[in-house]
């Protein structure tokens, strides 16, 4: 299941839909958040994403696709988030069953390595009157050399 949405996701429900009955060995889920992006702790953040519809699903559904073909997966389940959202708020789930639990975690991780460097979302940090897109990420792109063949 992959999902790009603007309304908030349930953990549980999506926790519960990775499992499958007597195959199930190991559930492994990363949960990602909006964060205080400031020195400057009475400035309200805010944090604005944004997508090309379409675009942005195949991207993720490519990444999910080469995760099933260098472990074997149960289940992938990506829920991400666009629109305006707060510190604190739930920004990206990525959960992967498997029956054992060194490929759910390698596959969660790669996932999450490739959708922060590939997926085309855009990101817009503000606080107070102050706003900026957010550039890409040089350390994202060293996450991604482990993945190298």
């Amino acid at each position: 299941m992959i999902q790009v949405q603007h309304e908030d996701f349930h953990v549980d429900a999506l926790y519960k839909r990775l499992l499958q009955r007597n195959k199930t060995g190991a559930v492994v889920m990363f949960v990602g958040l909006v964060r205080q992006f400031t020195d400057q702790p009475e400035a309200e953040c805010r944090f604005e994403l944004e997508h090309y519809p379409g675009m942005t699903e195949r991207n993720l559904q490519t990444i999910v696709d080469k995760a099933k073909l260098r472990w074997p997966l149960l289940d992938v389940c990506v829920v991400h988030r666009v629109g305006r959202l707060s510190v604190d708020d739930q920004i990206v789930f990525v959960g992967v069953s498997a029956a054992h639990r060194a490929e759910a975690f390698q596959a969660c991780d790669y996932i999450m390595d490739y959708l922060k460097s590939r997926a085309a979302f855009w990101k817009k940090e503000s606080h107070g009157t102050d706003s900026q897109w957010v550039a890409a990420n040089s350390n994202d792109d060293k996450s991604l050399e482990r993945w190298s063949e």
